[in-house]
């Protein structure tokens, strides 16, 4: 699922940017989604790209508590699951980590799953330090964990498989992960492994964009301590991405408490084009640096256009408007739901407010109309 939002945290009004087919992963949203149906199985073989067999792979469902391994054979079976869209996350020693989508219907499906050898591991490679290196993975974790009080409370384990490239030029951050990430979030009892496919932070546009499979285990092994979470838990989900989608799928936005409304371009009328702009950029800056005498003259012409050029082509609009669900969500099988849109959604939680401490610390900034109070 790809979302340039906070998949953790949920943000008080937060922005769905465009996507043309998202598929909603029923399954995983909510158990309670599916209901009594015949249980169902996804199995498989890990092999390499010889095709010779991996033993010993784990194999996770991606947004459950659910793994298994794989035996001598490579062979791996996840059972008593329900129809619906899955992600299969597949990690051994000495490979790359894989993902594998897997739809199910009404049978049994099998799959393989072939894995690439992780160069990294298995060639001695130099890597000149980067005195940097710290700061862009605190500017990774500030945009992908956040800076709110529970994301204070998550920990990244193993920070040294991270890879971060920083473009000073284009104030664009790239993360990439050798491995999955393990996450130890202390506020909700989780502990997460998370396959990072790619994270990038443009702070020209103010944009975070990121993509993944999450794996969640229980950090208490006893059911009674863990009782202690269920309220976090709640409250956590209360707003989220998760909520929203699974209102989505059962066509209870207005009950649950969204609103969603549509962010469209149009011209920018004030901008003209880059053809008219770049010419007058050129010939006033071949009189500017032609002739000394004129500089004063023309030097606010040519900051003018220069200043032009710099200005977005589009502005968005916020059209007020309430989307209709049916408009967004089509069925796909009998069990599974697409999502299609072309303009960015702008939805909105109204069952709960902004508080102080997150406004202050979540280090997100919202930009609402004014008659919108300061709902999540």
């Amino acid at each position: 699922m790809i979302l340039k939002l906070k998949q953790t945290y949920s943000l008080n009004a937060w922005i769905i940017i465009r996507a043309f087919l998202l598929y909603l992963i029923v399954s995983c949203l909510c158990s309670s989604i599916c209901y009594a149906q015949a249980s169902l199985s996804i199995t498989g073989t890990i092999k390499d790209k010889k095709g010779e067999v991996i033993p010993g792979a784990a194999v996770y469902l991606s947004g459950y508590q659910i793994a298994t391994v794989a035996n001598n054979d490579g062979r791996f079976t996840l059972g008593n699951l329900k129809p619906g869209n899955y992600d299969l996350l597949v990690q051994v020693i000495g490979f790359t980590p894989q993902n594998k989508n897997v739809i199910l219907l009404d049978k049994t499906v099998n799959v393989d799953i072939i894995l690439s050898e992780n160069i990294t591991e298995l060639t001695e490679v130099v890597i000149k330090a980067d005195p940097n290196r710290q700061r862009y993975i605190n500017m990774f974790k500030a945009n992908f964990i956040g800076n709110t009080p529970n994301a204070k409370q998550c920990k990244i384990l193993n920070p040294e498989v991270i890879q971060a490239d920083y473009n000073p030029a284009k104030k664009l951050l790239t993360v990439t992960a050798t491995d999955f990430l393990i996450i130890e979030n202390k506020a909700l009892g989780y502990r997460i492994k998370y396959l990072l496919n790619f994270f990038e932070n443009d702070e020209k546009a103010n944009v975070v964009f990121y993509s993944g499979h999450p794996h969640f285990e229980e950090m208490e092994r006893k059911e009674s301590r863990r009782k202690k979470y269920a309220k976090p838990r709640a409250v956590a989900y209360a707003g989220s991405s998760q909520h929203f989608f699974t209102s989505l799928y059962h066509n209870r936005i207005k009950e649950e408490g969204f609103i969603i409304n549509k962010i469209t371009k149009i011209p920018n009328k004030a901008r003209l084009s880059d053809d008219i702009i770049n010419a007058n950029i050129s010939r006033l800056s071949r009189t500017y640096y032609g002739d000394s005498r004129l500089n004063g003259m023309f030097t606010d012409s040519l900051r003018y256009w220069r200043n032009m050029r710099t200005e977005p082509a589009t502005l968005s609009v916020l059209n007020r408007s309430e989307v209709l669900v049916d408009t967004l969500v089509k069925q796909l099988f009998k069990n599974v739901k697409s999502v299609a849109y072309n303009d960015a959604l702008y939805v909105i939680y109204t069952n709960e407010r902004e508080t102080t401490d997150y406004t202050n610390m979540s280090g997100h900034s919202v930009n609402r109309p004014l008659d919108i109070p300061n709902y999540q």
